[in-house]
């Protein structure tokens, strides 16, 4: 390599190892902790290839990279962070950073790509820069540091102002609708409606017009794709192959094995082929251990915010929540941290009390609460079982199954609303779901709102 690079870190360790590393590779070094000293080299014209940190003792570098845009146009910015969520890897790729990478880095892949950076500084001497004040989020409940959490970052990162449709795939509680708003929230269409659309949404003729409508060129997402009937799949193909001008941005999200559901009939593969423009599989909670203690203290310092005392999990605690099979995934995570905060008597949480929150979950399925421990599950059996005796040799009127889901849903929702005193936004964060499908819900099943206290 042959080239001039300025390093911005607080961290002494790391501006020493990349000195040396960039150094015996044949490049000049500019090292500092400062931003404002980075910031006189750049105006100085000084650097081929800004290597800076996000968090440094006298501002944030994200915040610099549009002044490095507009002072040096085409100058390449590499940002390494140890603010390993999903908030930074968008926020330095709409700021148009050359790259991200997440701490602790892979010095060789760190070197390969500054070698990458300097090539891209001679062939260019301008890029396009952007920048936009519109307020975001303060954080997002998508944190991690794992190989494939930063994967997953760096490809949302890069579908964010196209127009391809994408595909969300993932088990429960995995964050799947979370991801679909957060790349609309972060791209070109933000300033658009962001539509969740059932099937019960496109059942009616004039249904798939009504959502475009709504729509008005935003972003459309259909949840869980494979439990809309065909015959509204077919509906979504022919939204999907409307006219160009003005059309929305289509998501869909799946819990499901789509091939499998292909071949079952459940998904029509030409809906498949038209969603899959871009694929984005989550991984499972159990697949990136070593982010559930970054997901705790998420889950602690959100609490904190909210008013809840400030907590921390003893070593084997921790240890217990790592170990735990998390079948319902990070939602399942965030409501047992909840849970803590409110039942733990001390700040400090022990071993014994996740042990109580956490034995009284289960691996797969909730319990009923009933007899001796029975499963939700065999409960519901024992009651269709009946139902159906009750009909002798005759079936059922048709209609059944949503008589059943009204059945089940109804008191789900009462209590669950019951439980957040009302609150409609935490009701749909415990429920898992979209507040707006909450919304439809308690219109279509009549259930009374009360605003109160919420249980403890």
């Amino acid at each position: 390599m042959d080239g001039t690079i300025l390093v911005a870190d607080d961290d002494r360790t790391i501006r020493t190892v990349l000195t040396q590393a960039l150094t015996r590779a044949g490049c000049k070094v500019h090292a500092t902790s400062s931003l404002t000293t980075l910031m006189r080299w750049v105006g100085e014209g000084k650097g081929d290839v800004v290597i800076s940190d996000v968090m440094m003792p006298d501002g944030n570098g994200l915040e610099m990279l549009p002044k490095i845009a507009q002072d040096r146009p085409g100058l390449p910015v590499i940002v390494i962070s140890a603010q390993n969520t999903i908030m930074t890897a968008i926020q330095a790729a709409e700021a148009e950073a050359y790259d991200y990478l997440p701490k602790p880095f892979d010095l060789p892949d760190l070197m390969k790509r500054t070698a990458r950076a300097l090539d891209a500084r001679r062939r260019s001497a301008s890029a396009p820069t952007s920048s936009d004040d519109t307020e975001r989020p303060d954080e997002l409940p998508l944190v991690g540091r794992t190989p494939s959490m930063q994967a997953l970052y760096r490809l949302i990162a890069r579908v964010l102002n196209t127009d391809l449709a994408v595909l969300i795939t993932g088990e429960s509680g995995t964050g799947k609708s979370l991801i679909g708003r957060a790349i609309h929230d972060f791209s070109d269409r933000r300033s658009l409606p962001f539509i969740t659309a059932s099937a019960a949404d496109l059942q009616d003729i004039e249904g798939p017009a009504q959502i475009l409508a709504r729509a008005k060129g935003g972003t459309i997402i259909f949840d869980e794709i494979t439990d809309i009937p065909l015959d509204v799949q077919a509906r979504i193909v022919r939204m999907m192959d409307g006219p160009a001008d003005n059309l929305p941005r289509f998501m869909a999200t799946s819990q499901a094995d789509l091939t499998h559901a292909m071949e079952e009939g459940e998904l029509r593969q030409d809906l498949y082929y038209r969603l899959s423009g871009a694929a984005i599989a989550v991984p499972a909670l159990r697949d990136r251990v070593d982010d559930i203690p970054l997901l705790v203290e998420h889950f602690f310092a959100r609490s904190e915010r909210e008013g809840a005392p400030l907590r921390q999990l003893t070593p084997d605690a921790m240890e217990m929540v790592r170990s735990h099979p998390w079948p319902g995934n990070v939602r399942q995570l965030e409501n047992a941290i909840r849970r803590l905060v409110l039942t733990a008597r001390t700040d400090e949480i022990s071993k014994l009390d996740v042990a109580g929150v956490l034995g009284g979950q289960p691996e797969n399925e909730p319990a009923s609460g009933v007899e001796d421990g029975e499963k939700l599950s065999a409960s519901i059996g024992r009651h269709l079982r009946r139902y159906f005796d009750l009909h002798g040799n005759i079936l059922p009127p048709p209609g059944l199954y949503p008589r059943i889901l009204k059945e089940m849903e109804t008191p789900l929702i009462e209590i669950a609303l019951e439980a957040t005193g009302g609150n409609q936004a935490k009701c749909a964060d415990l429920l898992g779901i979209n507040r707006n499908t909450l919304r439809k819900k308690i219109t279509d099943l009549d259930i009374r709102v009360t605003r109160r206290r919420k249980l403890m």
